[in-house]
């Protein structure tokens, strides 16, 4: 993958980053600061365009990811939110990463050297500095390299699964995790930029978020939303509330062969359900919808479909009720997401162009996609599916 490119809202492929890169001297005072192990370099860089995220590696062979965040973003009291919902996952036997996280003032570079002869940090340090570059407007997660192969990481985030096998690995995964999820009461999080916010119908997820996103209520002023947007609805009264990953698609998971290994990036977990997981699950996968937006067709991965929902009920079949929400769920699985998204791009990179494309391609253009007759199949797909 280019170093210099990440991935594109638009129609291209790859653009420049919104975020400089990472520095080596910035990813190993983050390992040090937060791990203990000075010396680290950088071995790959990400393409994902919302964050600077490498991977690297220290003296004595430790590897870590660290993923750099604006702290109008995440700031530490967020990060804490994801990260205790990640603990009480891992404590269940779900494979997820230890992570530490450090605001960028708090990083310094220096520190003495142990008997191997790498550098080590912790505590007060004699003679420690600043890392330079203004690393204070950032907060720093450090994560311990997750088990297994990272197969998809070169791939856009809205990428099929390479197989039937992969899928039907990532539904028995998902189903362990929400197994596991039972139990952890948290509240559900405020209205942070970039979360995958649940929602029972179209206008209400316009109303919510424009109540507490002032630059999204501002875009939306000037267009007339309420007759751009479909009538879609989804009754939520008879379902659980859960802590959910909020983003399940094959470039967030580790791999031997086609077993799930690890599960990452837990960045838009929140209190929704399993069934709206798993109906972003389904959204994230199985519709083209790259190839939508440049006027191609849909390429709807049915056998992918069947194996994810197969491997899911495997481990946690649907009750009655998951089964006859789903594919009501399904078509408003994205939608808080993208709000939130375009408030992103409102507010702190001020990319109003990503802003449009945000709006026009990826809510207005799923939106409307299920209320094709190709969109009407899929729902019924997955009602089919789900009542198995």
């Amino acid at each position: 993958m280019d170093e210099e490119r990440v991935f594109g809202m638009g129609d291209e492929p790859l653009a420049a980053p919104t975020w400089p890169a990472l520095t080596e001297d910035e990813a190993s005072s983050a390992v040090a600061t937060t791990w203990g192990f000075g010396g680290a370099s950088i071995e790959w860089r990400s393409a994902r365009p919302l964050s600077a995220t490498v991977g690297v590696r220290t003296g004595s062979g430790q590897r870590f990811v660290v993923k750099r965040l604006p702290s109008a973003l995440r700031d530490l009291g967020a990060l804490a939110e994801e990260h205790r919902f990640m603990a009480h996952l891992r404590a269940r036997g779900i494979p997820v990463p230890e992570v530490r996280a450090v605001a960028g003032s708090a990083l310094r570079v220096a520190g003495r050297r142990d008997e191997a002869g790498e550098r080590r940090f912790g505590g007060e340090l004699d003679g420690s500095r600043p890392v330079r570059g203004g690393s204070g407007e950032f907060v720093y997660e450090v994560h311990r390299v997750g088990e297994g192969e990272d197969r998809y990481r070169a791939d856009f985030s809205w990428t099929p699964f390479r197989d039937v096998e992969d899928a039907a690995g990532a539904g028995t995964m998902l189903a362990r995790l929400h197994s596991a999820a039972e139990g952890f009461d948290a509240p559900a999080r405020p209205a942070r930029p970039l979360l995958a916010t649940m929602h029972s119908d179209v206008i209400s997820a316009f109303e919510w978020h424009t109540a507490r996103r002032p630059a999204l209520a501002a875009f939306l002023a000037t267009r007339d939303w309420r007759t751009e947007v479909p009538d879609l609805r989804a009754d939520l009264t008879t379902i659980d509330p859960l802590w959910t990953h909020g983003d399940w698609h094959p470039t967030n998971l580790l791999w031997r062969n086609h077993e799930v290994t690890s599960v990452i990036d837990f960045g838009l977990s929140d209190r929704t359900t399993a069934v709206f997981d798993l109906a972003t699950a389904v959204e994230r996968t199985a519709v083209d919808w790259i190839s939508l937006r440049d006027g191609g067709p849909a390429n709807v991965r049915t056998d992918q479909i069947t194996a994810l929902l197969d491997g899911y009920q495997s481990i946690r079949p649907l009750n009655h009720a998951e089964s006859r929400l789903l594919p009501d769920l399904l078509p408003l699985a994205h939608i808080g997401y993208e709000l939130s998204e375009i408030d992103y791009f409102l507010t702190i990179p001020q990319e109003h162009r990503n802003a449009e494309i945000a709006y026009h391609d990826w809510l207005l253009g799923h939106l409307r996609w299920y209320e094709t007759p190709e969109g009407h199949d899929l729902r019924t797909l997955l009602h089919d599916l789900s009542a198995r």
